[in-house]
């Protein structure tokens, strides 16, 4: 059964994918007006959609604001989701939206597919690749970000300096700041359904030339945030 919850977190994650994806898009690809761009733009931009999709989501059924299956498991750990079910749903959503944002950025990007040579960028658009591959390592930055992004956004709501309606603004800040300071060796996904569905995404659209869809990494995307919720649920519930 289609909840409220689950339109919510579909409507965040399509605008966090579209607007994220879509900074990355102009940066990567040949012929954009942004062609170039420095990390610094792309890790802003990343910041804004996070931000954006925040207030998609809460004010379009779900009143979690999630966009994410490593936070969602997070607060099911803390008992402050109350079923698998829940749980799985709001996964579901999720990546329907991740996915649904993906297409939305290969069709605003369409013609540059085709005069962009290099595959590994036009995947760079979809999902993470690590700088120097090395699985335990990527795990473990992958895992170090998401327990910093989910620790810190326990703070905030545990915050009696911040009132909740700045709560999805410093969530943006806190996105920006982890892509600057840790987001070198992967990427930073941080977020299991943003890698996975765009990922299957570039897979099933006629992009030319594409080359892989790096499927031999993807798992990490998944088990590094996994293991880094369950870590900052972890440290939360021992502080807090």
């Amino acid at each position: 059964m289609w909840t409220d919850v689950m339109t919510g977190e579909l409507l965040g994650t399509t605008c966090m994918i579209l607007l994220g994806g879509g900074v990355v898009a102009n940066a990567m690809l040949r012929g954009t007006k942004g062609a170039g761009s420095s990390w610094l733009m792309i890790n802003a931009g990343w910041g804004f959609a996070v931000m954006v999709g925040v207030l998609v989501s809460t004010s379009s059924g779900s009143p979690f604001g999630d966009l994410n299956p490593a936070v969602t498991v997070a607060k099911y750990l803390l008992g402050i989701h109350d079923t698998v079910r829940e749980v799985l749903e709001m996964m579901a959503a999720q990546m329907i939206g991740c996915f649904l944002g993906a297409v939305l950025v290969w069709l605003t990007y369409l013609p540059h597919w085709k005069i962009t040579r290099d595959g590994q960028r036009k995947r760079s658009v979809f999902c993470t690749d690590p700088a120097v591959t090395k699985w335990w390592a990527n795990i473990a930055t992958e895992a170090v970000a998401t327990l910093v992004l989910i620790f810190v956004i326990g703070a905030l709501v545990n915050n009696a300096l911040i009132s909740d309606g700045w709560v999805p603004y410093a969530i943006g800040g806190i996105v920006w700041s982890i892509g600057l300071s840790l987001g070198g060796p992967t990427g930073n996904a941080m977020n299991p359904a943003r890698d996975l569905a765009p990922r299957i995404a570039y897979w099933l659209l006629p992009i030319p030339d594409k080359g892989s869809c790096g499927w031999q990494y993807a798992w990490i995307p998944i088990a590094g945030p996994l293991l880094g919720a369950s870590l900052a649920a972890g440290l939360r519930a021992l502080l807090w």
